[in-house]
């Protein structure tokens, strides 16, 4: 990781809110820094070609955050506030960029995405979309449902998410937990099996929570193969992102009813009005909220004081995940 020199480091900080808000930020009297606040929706707040650290604003669209990205021939971090990098990542060139730092932003989302995983895969398996058309019916559908309690669940992307994700699932009485991330290795809760392992693994697993990263690798991970794999009623649970799944592929599946889905995020995104998957059998959906909660803004806050704190004092950056070159 770069250690950044105070003597020649550039001063423009872009942040999307107003730093007065945010405890712990070095002082710009002291550490020569200039804060900027650019939300993504405003003029920029000065030249691009000065910010050296842009702190990218949150649940815009990719072109919009993209847009400065050209102009900012001093860039030396730039940090999400997102877990995954996807949607910035493609447009920092080597050249332009090279020896940018590309931070994401571990340690934001995992209690609200590891959250919602849970909830998509217990609303699905005890039915309570059912519940609700029912309430609003005004009928009565009582009836035996599936339970958490004693379901094989695989993990699929081992990482902070992932084991945020098995936190919760201790208290459940779940039969069997297996993980799977990009290579094996040896946890304090056990194995992690490489995505080789998913043919082996997938027959046995009764509900599938996806938390992988969008890479190259990924795209389109669980298509008709993976899917086919899968037990006959399980259920799969996307917090990860909508292009990890191939669309039509989960469509003829959940449409013959042999699998189920609930899926906080969805390829395309957002789903467009009249789309088949909002009205496929067995499907849940939620509009992609999995980092969007009260828990983001205290966890945010506390992330860019500390990485600005660290580049303030000429320290490598946390949660590295690219550098540009």
């Amino acid at each position: 990781m770069t250690s950044y020199d105070s003597d020649t480091r550039p001063a423009d900080v872009w942040l999307p809110m107003e730093p007065a808000g945010i405890d712990g930020l070095p002082e710009p009297a002291a550490s020569g820094l200039r804060y900027r606040v650019w939300d993504g929706l405003t003029d920029f707040p000065a030249d691009p070609a000065d910010c050296a650290f842009y702190v990218v604003p949150y649940m815009l669209a990719p072109d919009t955050v993209r847009g400065p990205l050209p102009r900012m021939t001093s860039l030396r971090a730039v940090q999400t506030l997102t877990a995954g990098v996807d949607s910035i990542q493609d447009g920092l060139r080597p050249g332009l960029h090279t020896g940018v730092e590309l931070c994401n932003a571990r340690g934001v989302h995992e209690a609200s995405t590891a959250e919602l995983a849970l909830a998509l895969t217990l609303a699905s398996l005890r039915g309570i979309p059912g519940f609700v058309q029912g309430q609003q019916q005004e009928e009565w559908r009582s009836g035996f449902y599936p339970a958490l309690a004693d379901k094989s669940v695989l993990i699929v992307g081992y990482g902070s998410i992932g084991a945020a994700v098995e936190d919760r699932l201790a208290p459940f009485e779940c039969a069997r937990v297996a993980r799977v991330a990009r290579s094996a290795r040896t946890t304090e809760r056990g194995a992690v099996h490489a995505f080789t392992d998913l043919p082996t693994l997938l027959p046995a697993a009764d509900v599938v929570i996806l938390c992988t990263p969008l890479t190259e690798s990924t795209a389109k991970m669980v298509n008709s193969g993976f899917l086919s794999r899968m037990r006959d009623g399980a259920l799969l649970v996307n917090v990860a992102r909508g292009p990890v799944v191939d669309t039509p592929a989960l469509l003829k599946e959940v449409e013959s009813g042999r699998l189920r889905a609930a899926l906080d995020v969805t390829d395309p995104e957002p789903l467009p009005a009249g789309h088949p998957l909002w009205h496929a059998p067995g499907v849940l959906i939620s509009p992609h909220v999995g980092g969007s909660t009260s828990a983001f803004l205290p966890r945010a806050k506390r992330l860019l004081a500390r990485q600005l704190t660290r580049y303030a004092a000429g320290e490598p950056l946390d949660n590295v995940v690219h550098n540009v070159g």
